[in-house]
C-alpha cells in the first residue's frame, strides 16, 4: 500500500507541476499573441501569426495534463498495454541472470581502481 501511496504523491506531483507551469506558459502565450498580433497588423505581414500554431499546441497539451482528461487516457493506455501487448514490457535478451551480473561487474572493476 504504501507503493501506492508513493505513486498517487507523484502523480499529483506532476499534475501540480503542469498546473504550475500552465500558469507561466500562458502568461507567456498570451503575451505573444498580442505582440505578433501586434506586428502583424503594423507590418501587414500575416506570416508573424505563424509561431502562434505551435504555441497553442503546447498551451493545450499542458492545459489537458493539468485541467484535463490526460492523465485517464494515460491510464487506460497503460492498461491496455498491460493486457494486450504485454510483449513490449519485456527487457531485450530477457531478464539480468545473476551470473551476468556479476561477470559485468567483474569487467568493469578490471578498469576502475579501487582505493
Amino acid at each position: 500500500r504504501s507503493s501506492d501511496l508513493m505513486r498517487e504523491r507523484q502523480m499529483a506531483m506532476q499534475v501540480a507541476w503542469s498546473r504550475e507551469f500552465l500558469k507561466y506558459f500562458g502568461t507567456f502565450f498570451g503575451l505573444a499573441s498580442l505582440g505578433l498580433t501586434a506586428g502583424a497588423i503594423k507590418n501587414k505581414r500575416p506570416g508573424m501569426f505563424m509561431p502562434i500554431i505551435p504555441l497553442s499546441f503546447i498551451l493545450a497539451y499542458q492545459y489537458d495534463m493539468g485541467y484535463g482528461t490526460f492523465i485517464h487516457r494515460m491510464k487506460g493506455e497503460a492498461e491496455n498495454i498491460l493486457e494486450k501487448e504485454s510483449s513490449l514490457l519485456e527487457l531485450p535478451g530477457g531478464v539480468p541472470t545473476f551470473e551476468i551480473i556479476e561477470k559485468a561487474r567483474r569487467a568493469q572493476s578490471k578498469f576502475y581502481v579501487e582505493k
